[in-house]
This record gives structure tokens, sequence and C-alpha cells, in this order.
């Protein structure tokens, strides 16, 4: 009987980003809908009057490949800079894919994380399906042509945009993208909607993600576009810091009454998982807790 139910259900749809998922968020930018499938992308196209950025290339050169021929419908600037939120395979593995005259703009700490786990993850991924495995065949990271520590500026043509790597959050290396202009926010990993974000490095800190969201929420975003889910406003950065806070101060109050780490990533995911129900993702909520327990004095 378990054999006929597992076989009747459908199918995950294929990890792969759709040409007519596009649409304009603001003046200068575009997204290309990752459609809430998983191992697909938000992917950003900001286009200026001299030259345009791309932010995430997807799963491989033939996702990469849709990306860069939607850019090319959206733009016919010749001059083409490229950025990945973090070095994850759906996000940065598709530049392969882009002329080598594209600038891949990179920042030192994200460089450090595909330096230390290379393609680990993306072999991980194949081992999912066969689409997968195909989608990934031969996929390597680009080298950079401009690197960063904290910050970089590009100006696109009447369209200033920050790159802030803000690390250790999701990998050590993330990278959200500020339109100034427009106020749209690319947050990666950082800031999800109504999603527990994933402690998916072994340098993952409450502490840093609390950081970070001090410098992200004085910018007012108009529209905040999460790597993966819909796209929400600025009070998505609250969202995710309230119930961060929350999971701290709770974690650091069970280490304080003799509680385990074990112990306390099993009460918390329990009593997080029921006060916030229509969360996406909640089997990430003890990891949160253990690394809050970990800093904790």
């Amino acid at each position: 009987m378990a054999a006929v139910l597992a076989a009747a259900q459908p199918a995950p749809p294929d990890p792969l980003i759709r040409d007519n998922a596009i649409s304009r968020v603001s003046e200068h930018v575009h997204v290309i809908s990752d459609l809430d499938v998983g191992l697909v992308p938000n992917v950003g196209i900001i286009v200026g009057t001299r030259a345009t950025l791309v932010v995430d290339t997807g799963l491989g050169p033939r996702n990469g490949e849709t990306v860069r021929r939607v850019t090319g419908s959206v733009s016919t600037n010749a001059e083409l800079y490229v950025v990945s939120t973090h070095f994850h395979p759906e996000h940065a593995l598709g530049e392969s894919a882009f002329p080598p005259s594209a600038k891949i703009i990179r920042a030192r700490a994200q460089q450090q994380d595909i330096d230390e786990f290379g393609l680990t993850l993306a072999r991980t991924f194949a081992g999912r399906s066969a689409m997968t495995a195909a989608l990934l065949e031969g996929a390597q990271f680009r080298k950079a042509d401009i690197f960063f520590d904290r910050e970089y500026t590009l100006d696109l043509g009447g369209v200033r945009v920050r790159l802030l790597s803000l690390g250790p959050t999701h990998t050590r290396g993330d990278t959200v993208v500020w339109v100034e202009g427009d106020r749209i926010l690319f947050a990666g990993d950082v800031v999800m909607n109504r999603t527990f974000v994933a402690f998916a490095s072994p340098y993952s800190s409450v502490k840093a993600w609390l950081a970070d969201f001090d410098q992200l929420e004085p910018l007012h975003p108009l529209k905040v576009v999460p790597s993966h889910g819909r796209v929400g406003d600025a009070s998505l950065i609250a969202e995710q810091r309230t119930m961060m806070t929350a999971i701290q101060s709770r974690a650091v109050e069970l280490k304080r009454q003799a509680k385990s780490a074990d112990e306390t990533a099993s009460t918390v995911q329990s009593e997080f998982q029921a006060k916030y129900p229509d969360w996406a993702v909640p089997g990430r909520i003890g990891s949160i807790a253990r690394t809050a327990y970990l800093e904790a004095p």
C-alpha cells in the first residue's frame, strides 16, 4: 500500500528557470520568479543606461543560458556584470553560460567558501534526480573578475547598486544587492518570506545574522526579493528579526537552566513550530536554537 501511495504522489517540478516567469518590479529591475520550485532561485536583472547586472544564474549551464537569454530580452547593454548571492549550486553554477566579456563580481568571503567546499554540494544535488545530475554536468565556478571585501558599488548608468558582503549567515559569503534609487533589496537567503532561514554553514552565526538585520532595516526597501519564495516588503526583515531574537532568547534561557544543547534544540523546535504554524521549513528551528545556545556565554 505504501508503495502505491508513493507512486501516486506527483513528481516535483524539474528545477528549471522559466523564460515566461519574468516580471518588472520597478523602473530598472526585473525578477525571474522561482515559481516556488525547489533548487530554482529568484533571479534579478538590473538595467541601467550603460550596463546590466544579473543576480544569481541558476542550477548549471542550461539554467544559466535561460537567464542569459532573458537578460538579452530586457537589455541590449553590451556591458554585463554577474553576482551570486552565495556559492550554492542553484545560485552560482549557471555562470559559465555567460560570455567571457561578462564580469563576475564576488565577495572574498564567498571565494573562501568556494575554495573550501568546492563542488561538494553540487555532487549532493546531482544525486537527487537524473534531471538535476544532467543540469549540473560539467558545471564549474567561473573565475571572478572583481573581488571585494565588505562593499562594492556599481554605476550601471543612472542606476547605483551596492553589493554588501554580510556573512557568516546562511553561508560565510552571503552577498545582498541594494538597488538604491529603486529601493529594491535582493536579500539572498538572509531574509526569507515566512520561511525559517537555513544555517547551512559551519560558520553560520545568530549574532552575525542579527547584526545584518541592523544594516538592512535602515534601508527601508520597497521590495525585498529573497533567494527563494515570494517577493515581500521591508516587513520581512522585521519578521525574521522577531523570530530569530525570540529563538535566541529562549535558547539562552534554557542554557541558563543547565539544559543541554540537544535538549534546548528539541524544546525550541517544538515550541516555535507551534508558534509559527504557517512558516515554511520548520525543521530548521533546531539548528537556529543550537547555534544560539553555543554562542551564548
